[in-house]
């Protein structure tokens, strides 16, 4: 008979009856909803955080030419701004950054 190191050995799950789950079920199911409240509510908490004017004159190098901050916007009321890493030694983009970025494709 062939013994496995206990390193190897699969932990053992619990085994219950039907009862027993459909109660951890339903009380997992009130932590989720729970979960899904307080992300509601920590996204309009973070939806009503007060604006700040920008003064500052920005300039921005695209593939258009030199634009402003508004130029940017291009007649749109949003604009997405993503923090791309780019280190100094990179002779790339960040991979995860990239495929993120290429994903935006006319957003």
């Amino acid at each position: 008979m062939k013994t496995e190191d206990k390193e190897t050995e699969k932990p053992r799950h619990n085994v219950g009856s039907r009862e027993e789950w459909l109660a951890a079920r339903l009380a997992l199911l009130d932590a989720e909803k729970e979960l899904t409240r307080r992300s509601d509510e920590l996204a309009r908490r973070r939806q009503e955080l007060p604006w700040v004017r920008i003064d500052k004159e920005y300039r921005f190098d695209t593939d258009d030419g030199d634009a402003s901050l508004a130029d940017l916007f291009q007649g749109r009321s949003q604009l997405l701004v993503y923090h791309f890493m780019f280190g100094p030694d990179y002779t790339a983009g960040c991979p995860s950054c990239s495929a993120i970025a290429d994903g935006f494709n006319g957003t």
